[in-house]
């Protein structure tokens, strides 16, 4: 069960990396970003398929969202300067509560 936790979270990791390269790719006019994109894309959901043998779909896929909008608002705001408003910033940490909240209630 550790493992299929360490495969969503690789999962969720490399979505965030998917939105960072379609970032880059703009609007699908660079080629290297965009395939690099692309092939997170298909890493993320292959990744995730893996971790769904041993988790709960819902629980797995929100927690896999959860991570993936978390993390890409964190990068936005680290790497690319979007608004860090302390409304923005406790809406982020809700849905980080949550997702604690849910790996704690279905192990």
């Amino acid at each position: 069960m550790i493992a299929a936790w360490g495969l969503l979270l690789a999962a969720a990791l490399v979505d965030i990396a998917m939105a960072v390269a379609l970032k880059h790719a703009e609007g699908w006019t660079r080629l290297w970003p965009s395939l690099a994109g692309l092939a997170c894309a298909n890493g993320a959901i292959v990744l995730l398929t893996m971790a769904l043998r041993q988790l709960p779909v819902g629980t797995a896929f929100a927690v896999f969202t959860g991570i993936g909008a978390a993390g890409a608002a964190l990068v936005g705001i680290v790497a690319y300067g979007e608004s860090a408003t302390p409304l923005r910033l406790l809406l982020i940490a809700a849905i980080i509560a949550s997702i604690a909240g849910l790996k704690l209630t279905n192990g």
